[in-house]
C-alpha cells in the first residue's frame, strides 16, 4: 500500500489544506500535512470538513449509485483503509495517520497482553486507559499545540467514549443525534471563525449494512437519506470550505447456510470445530480477521491445522509472517504479542468465529468486515465542496 492511497492521509492532508501545518511521525511513515494534502491532490481552503461514514465501502457506494446521486456523481477517488478493515483501527488511522501496529487498534477485540483476556477496543470494558494504550498524539492534539481549533460532530454517547479517547482527542465534541442535526450542527460550526477543521461521523449505514446486508432495501433506503443530507450540507457549507466524505471500510454479506464462492457453511464455529480449537487459548478479531492466541508451545501446530482447515477460503499467517508482509504497518515491540500466534484473513463469503466468546447477536449479523478483501478495505474519498 503506497502512502498515495491510504485512509490515514484524510485528516492529515485536510488540515494541510486548511493552511495548518503538523508534522506526524517525522520517524517514517505519515510525515506533515502538507505533504498529505498534495498526494490526495487537495486545494487550498479557509476551512476543512471530513464526514467519516461508517461501512460505506467505495464497492457498496458505486453498486448503489443511483440511490446515492451526490455522492457518486462529486469527484472521487479510491483509498486503502488500514488493515483489518475495522472501525478501531481506521478510526485511529485517521485520527493519527498512522496504521494499527503503531497504534495498537489492531482489531474489534485484542488479547491485552496484561490480562490474557480479550480487549473490546470500541467499548473498552476493564480495560486500561485508552490514552494509555494509544499513545501517539492525534492530528487534533498537535494542532491544538500550534492554537488551532477543531470540532467533532457525532452522537452524545461517543462524547467521552474510549475510542474518541484514543483515536480523536483534542478536538471540541459537540453532540447531535439525529443526521439532520449533525448536517445542521457541522453548518453551524463551519460558520465559526475560529475553527479550522471539522469531523462529522454517522453510524447508520454501518449498523443496517450488519443486521440487514449492504445489498438490502434497507441498506439503501439508509445510503439514500445520507445521499440528500450530504447534498444539503455540499449546498450549505461557507464559501472556501473543503468539504471531503469518506469511510473506515466497506462490507461483505455472509449467507447463514452455505458458501456461494467455495460451498459448505459460510460459518464456521472454532467451538464446534476440533481441528480449529485444538491447542488454541484465545480468538480475537473478528469472523473476516482472526488473531489467533495459541496455548504456549501449539503455535506451530495451530499454524498448521489452520492453514489445512480452511485451505483456499483464508490467507493464514503466523504472526512474523504477517508482520513482515507489512500488514499492520511498522509493530511497535509493545504490540507485537497483540497480534495473534497466527492470523487469519477471511477470503470470498467465509466467516470464522468462537461462540464461546462472542454473543449469539453477533453470530447472526449479515454484513461483515474486517479483512483484506477489496471490498472491505476500499474507500472512497469524496471531495463535495472546495
Amino acid at each position: 500500500m503506497s502512502t498515495a492511497d491510504w485512509l490515514g492521509d484524510v485528516l492529515l492532508g485536510a488540515s494541510g489544506a486548511a493552511g495548518v501545518e503538523v508534522v506526524v511521525d517525522p520517524s517514517g511513515h505519515a510525515g506533515s500535512s502538507a505533504a498529505a494534502a498534495r498526494r490526495l491532490e487537495l486545494p487550498p481552503a479557509r476551512r476543512a470538513c471530513v464526514v467519516l461514514v461508517d461501512g460505506l465501502g467505495l464497492h457498496n457506494l458505486l453498486a448503489a449509485a443511483e440511490v446515492a446521486p451526490a455522492l457518486t456523481g462529486a469527484p472521487h477517488r479510491p483509498l486503502q483503509s488500514g488493515f483489518p478493515s475495522t472501525t478501531a483501527t481506521n478510526m485511529a488511522a485517521l485520527g493519527t495517520g498512522l496504521p494499527g501496529g503503531r497504534t495498537g487498534m489492531l482489531g474489534y477485540t485484542v488479547r491485552n497482553p496484561a490480562t490474557g483476556r480479550l480487549l473490546n477496543l470500541i467499548s473498552w470494558r476493564d480495560g486500561p486507559e485508552p490514552e494509555t494504550w494509544q499513545q501517539q498524539p492525534t492530528i487534533f492534539e498537535l494542532m491544538a499545540e500550534q492554537g488551532h481549533l477543531a470540532v467533532s460532530v457525532g452522537p452524545w454517547e461517543f462524547e467521552s467514549s474510549p475510542l474518541t479517547r484514543a483515536a480523536l482527542r483534542g478536538a471540541e465534541y459537540d453532540a447531535a443525534e439525529s443526521l439532520e442535526e449533525r448536517v445542521d450542527r457541522t453548518i453551524d460550526v463551519l460558520g465559526e471563525p475560529d475553527v479550522k477543521v471539522v469531523t462529522t461521523y454517522w453510524g447508520d449505514v454501518d449498523k443496517t449494512g450488519h443486521h440487514h446486508g449492504w445489498r438490502s432495501p434497507q441498506w439503501r433506503e439508509a445510503l439514500a437519506h445520507l445521499d440528500a443530507e450530504l447534498a444539503r450540507l455540499a449546498a450549505a457549507v461557507p464559501p472556501e470550505t473543503l468539504l471531503l466524505v469518506t469511510a473506515d471500510h466497506g462490507m461483505v454479506d455472509i449467507p447463514l447456510g452455505e458458501s456461494v464462492e467455495f460451498g459448505g457453511p459460510a460459518r464456521l464455529d472454532v467451538a464446534r470445530n476440533p481441528v480449529l480449537a485444538d491447542g488454541v487459548g484465545l480468538v480475537a478479531g473478528e469472523p473476516r480477521i482472526c488473531h489467533v492466541h495459541a496455548e504456549p508451545g501449539a503455535a506451530a501446530a495451530v499454524l498448521q491445522a489452520w492453514r489445512a482447515e480452511l485451505g483456499e477460503r483464508a490467507d493464514v499467517r503466523s504472526r512474523d509472517e504477517a508482520i513482515a508482509a507489512g500488514w499492520f504497518g511498522p509493530v511497535e515491540d509493545r504490540f507485537r504479542p497483540v497480534v495473534g500466534d497466527v492470523v487469519a484473513a477471511m477470503r470470498g463469503d467465509i466467516a470464522v468465529f468462537d461462540s464461546r466468546t462472542q454473543t449469539a447477536a453477533s453470530l447472526e449479523l449479515i454484513g461483515m468486515h474486517g479483512s483484506g478483501t477489496a471490498a472491505e478495505r476500499t474507500v472512497p474519498l469524496i471531495r463535495m465542496a472546495g
